[in-house]
């Protein structure tokens, strides 16, 4: 029986930074990018989390390298880029901004601090990394940014009013880049998941509260 030629999908010879690839969205994307082939560099807050995972992709044959950045930092994404460009030798063909948090409130109890954080965490982190690595995509001549928003961003679920704003900004950065980096051949595409399995969702959500918050958008509904 004749095999499927998966070379349309081969990524051999390319290179990705993957932020926030220790664990849930980004630890499948880091693992999928290298299994095609890419050289994956990726990061964490949690320096100890990190430095398993990049023990278990070693046993599994993967070229990834991780570096310890709290991306809500200006300085911390400043040193992650400069990390990427040297060990990508001043490359790189894939971008994923997958980091991101969220502090699930009323509006009327959030504080300012938690404003400046979710924002900085999930926003202008990414806004900020892809101005820093857009020399880095241009130079491949086959860059490509991939924003991991949320459906949050596109209707209103009761997560958290931050957490929405902060995707739906997401979501048209993605649409401004798109059309004003096309030049550089740097495509800009944005992914918006809904709610997936992984251990932080299984402890902030039982069975009902997941219920609430997927039926939360037709409450919002004037009929």
């Amino acid at each position: 029986m004749a095999q499927p030629d998966n070379s349309r999908w081969s990524l051999q010879g390319m290179t990705a930074l993957v932020t926030g690839g220790s664990k849930g969205i980004g630890h499948a994307i880091v693992e999928e990018l290298a299994g095609f082939g890419a050289t994956v560099h990726t990061c964490s807050r949690n320096e100890v989390e990190l430095n398993e995972c990049l023990s278990e992709w070693r046993k599994k044959g993967l070229q990834v390298t991780g570096s310890a950045c709290d991306v809500s930092s200006r300085a911390e994404r400043e040193n992650l880029i400069s990390t990427a460009s040297n060990l990508f030798n001043g490359k790189l063909n894939i971008l994923i901004n997958n980091a991101g948090t969220n502090k699930t409130k009323p509006t009327l109890e959030y504080t300012a601090q938690d404003f400046s954080f979710i924002m900085a965490t999930n926003f202008e982190s990414a806004y900020h990394l892809s101005q820093l690595a857009h020399p880095l995509l241009k130079a491949s001549s086959a860059g490509s940014i991939v924003f991991v928003s949320s459906v949050c961003g596109v209707v209103s679920v009761s997560v958290g009013s931050i957490y929405g704003a902060s995707k739906g900004a997401m979501n048209q950065l993605t649409k401004n880049l798109a059309c004003e980096w096309a030049k550089d051949n740097i495509r800009t595409n944005c992914v918006a998941p809904c709610i997936w399995r992984m251990k932080t969702f299984s402890m902030m959500l039982s069975l009902e509260h997941l219920w609430d918050v997927l039926e939360s958008p037709k409450r919002c509904l004037p009929w």
